[in-house]
């Protein structure tokens, strides 16, 4: 038996990076997963591989920030599974600027819509779902970036930090309810995922990927010396997902080797 064995969980931004390990891993443990983007190539190659694999899952287009998508999206899955156990608000982009005031209200806006009213938009449509069909687990990937602050990604820590707040604010209201509803953030710190090579090409996309996931970079940064890896952080999202966490909620659980604890170059291996 799995640890999410025979629940249905929906992961949105799930074609790639963290997203699409999250919802290999959760399939993996026998969860029936909904996997929803805007890149049907990939996110229809990630449902084929968990097929292939044996495991249950559906692919589904949805942009987050688009409220009607939403309200037909979870329509559409409370008629296919009767129910919503697991939801994984991970959809999120991340948009640099030199500084705050050469960021443009339009990428300000963009960036808010999809890490911050996308969040809000699953939790508005999935939580009644989740509420009919009894206990559950709510997981919002927020960042390490949203605990301090982080030069060049000003709008980027806004977004995350909004999200931290938000699980704390719904998991209150969720006990308030009494509902068996948890909810919890997950941050990340540097992960080796496209999200990094997505950063626009007038913002230096493929140079940024490549300084801060370097091996000198990481280490006089990351305690651990080295970027994170997308199924340790869908390892952690199990966690919350499953019984295993039950005792858990309004809580972030930080998975960033090391970043938010200290500060202090980390000596080559010998």
């Amino acid at each position: 038996m799995g640890q999410v064995d025979g629940k249905v969980a929906f992961v949105t931004g799930a074609a790639s990076g963290i997203g699409a390990a999250c919802a290999s891993t959760l399939a993996k443990a026998g969860a029936r997963v909904i996997a929803t983007d805007i890149d049907d190539i990939l996110g229809q190659s990630l449902v084929d591989r968990i097929r292939s694999d044996g495991g249950e899952a559906i692919y589904l287009h949805q942009d987050v920030t688009d409220e009607g998508c939403w309200r037909d999206l979870v329509a559409d899955i409370e008629k296919r599974y009767g129910g919503l156990d697991i939801l994984v608000a991970n959809a999120g982009i991340a948009i640099r600027s030199v500084s705050i005031v050469d960021m443009s209200l339009v990428d300000w806006r963009r960036q808010t819509a999809i890490n911050l009213d996308g969040v809000f938009l699953s939790v508005k449509y999935c939580l009644p779902l989740m509420r009919r069909t009894g206990p559950g687990s709510i997981i919002m990937m927020s960042s390490a970036a949203g605990l301090r602050g982080s030069a060049n990604l000003a709008g980027y820590s806004a977004t995350k930090g909004a999200v931290r707040l938000f699980a704390k604010s719904i998991a209150m209201e969720c006990a308030q309810a009494a509902d068996g509803i948890r909810v919890n953030s997950v941050h990340p710190g540097f992960v080796d995922t496209p999200i990094w090579e997505k950063l626009s090409a007038e913002q230096g996309g493929q140079e940024i990927a490549v300084a801060m996931l370097a091996d000198e970079a990481l280490r006089a940064v990351v305690p651990l010396g080295r970027a994170g890896r997308p199924d340790e952080i869908a390892d952690g999202v199990l966690f919350l997902a499953s019984d295993a966490s039950s005792y858990m909620t309004g809580t972030e659980l930080v998975i960033d080797g090391g970043i938010i604890t200290g500060t202090g170059a980390r000596a080559s291996a010998k």
